[in-house]
């Protein structure tokens, strides 16, 4: 079944969570109350992560500190003023990134990242939701089956 009648492709959810402001608040939620197994990736402890497999779901769960998203959207850990804070965020797999991220500039939105390769090879575009939501569209080969 085509879902994509945009062109945008997307094959599935490759990642899900919050962006929180306070991560020892969130961890005490997510790990103390709800028993999540969420562990701190190795070089960066404030990014807390449920490995892959450990939850069914989405095939990436994490706590994205919101300073974390500040630095991957705009280079410094300070979130803009003019532009609304985020409060979780969502990773669509596109089947082709620079196609996808033409679809988004064509319908009007206003990208924060745009078509930009990761230190740890993930292609990505970011936007955000009418919902205020951090919305990205990438290419993360190592979820690919």
């Amino acid at each position: 079944m085509d879902f994509s009648p945009t062109g945008l492709d997307v094959l599935f959810i490759a990642g899900f969570g919050p962006v929180p402001h306070n991560v020892e608040a969130s961890k005490t939620l997510y790990q103390g109350v709800l028993g999540l197994p969420l562990k701190g990736m190795e070089g960066n402890e404030d990014y807390l992560v449920v490995e892959h497999g450990a939850l069914e779901g989405a095939k990436h769960f994490a706590l994205w500190p919101l300073h974390q998203a500040a630095q991957s959207c705009f280079g410094t850990p300070h979130w803009p003023a003019d532009i609304p804070v985020p409060q979780s965020w969502i990773e669509f797999e596109v089947q082709d990134i620079a196609s996808a991220t033409q679809v988004l500039k064509d319908k009007g939105y206003r990208l924060l990242v745009e078509n930009r390769l990761e230190p740890w090879g993930q292609s990505i575009t970011r936007f955000l939701s009418p919902e205020g939501m951090l919305v990205g569209l990438s290419i993360t080969p190592w979820m690919r089956d």
